[in-house]
């Protein structure tokens, strides 16, 4: 069974208004030995309102990618354009998540919420009862005046992403947000991700070296190749939404899952057999 996007997937994603657009992206850095090429002529698009993974292995150029999309780092040659404007520093309309959640100790889970309402200098009235609305959205309504260390790790996390939103950004980066979690608490978030995601209509990169987590989650897994970063797959995934649990244990999923392990097993030139 072929697991590749079909012509007519492919003409009706790209029908859709682009919110990330990467055109011939490079990067090289400045390593003990020389220069280090990290990303290599990278090409990407991003539909509006689409969950996209990015895969790979580690230290591929994964988190590279995401922070040029986000503004905290420039790249050495190429484009990176967010919602049709090149990306010159951190932007309003972008929210990030974050592997660890990075919360302030000494500030309560509402407080830290409103860290970038504070920044941006948005209306208080109207901000706080946005900050309200979205921590009863990752369900820590009653959580609102306690402080990070009285959470747990995926509670802390959902304040994070909570954070991320607070501003209204139109398009969420989430790099490795539940990499820190146990494998209950992984699947705990997915789901809530994907049912915050459903009624949010944000368009979502999400960077991933998880096989499981980037097919249940996405409309689509872009498979990058070890370093130097360059597309090997741009996989349009094909299984019913809503996803549940039930849908792990779909023939199809399987399948999704094989055909990408393969890939990143060619890809990293192991020897280990691969026959069906």
């Amino acid at each position: 069974m072929s697991l590749a996007a079909t012509p007519s997937a492919k003409a009706n994603a790209a029908a859709k208004r682009a919110a990330i657009e990467v055109a011939g992206l490079n990067v090289t850095y400045r390593g003990a030995k020389g220069p280090v090429t990290a990303i290599d002529a990278l090409d990407l698009t991003i539909a509006s309102g689409s969950f996209v993974s990015v895969l790979g292995p580690s230290g591929c150029g994964k988190s590279t990618l995401l922070r040029i999309a986000a503004g905290l780092m420039p790249a050495t040659s190429g484009s990176m354009r967010v919602l049709g404007e090149v990306v010159r520093g951190p932007r309003r309309d972008v929210g990030i998540v974050f592997q660890q959640p990075t919360l302030l100790p000494w500030r309560t889970v509402l407080d830290n919420v409103l860290v970038p309402a504070r920044t941006l200098r948005l209306e208080p009235v109207a901000a706080h009862k946005r900050a309200l609305s979205l921590i009863e959205l990752v369900r820590l309504n009653g959580f609102e005046n306690n402080y990070p260390h009285e959470l747990s790790g995926g509670m802390q996390q959902r304040v994070g992403l909570a954070r991320a939103l607070v501003h209204e950004p139109d398009v969420l980066l989430m790099d490795e947000p539940f990499a820190a979690l146990d494998a209950l608490s992984r699947e705990k978030m997915a789901l809530e991700l994907l049912d915050f995601w459903s009624q949010s209509a944000r368009t979502v990169m999400f960077i991933t070296h998880g096989i499981q987590e980037a097919v249940f989650l996405s409309d689509r897994v872009v498979l990058l190749s070890p370093r130097p970063a360059r597309v090997l797959e741009d996989i349009v995934i094909d299984l019913p939404r809503p996803r549940t649990l039930e849908t792990l244990v779909l023939p199809r999923f399987a399948a999704y899952c094989d055909s990408l392990r393969r890939a990143l097993f060619l890809a990293s030139g192991e020897t280990v057999s691969l026959a069906s």
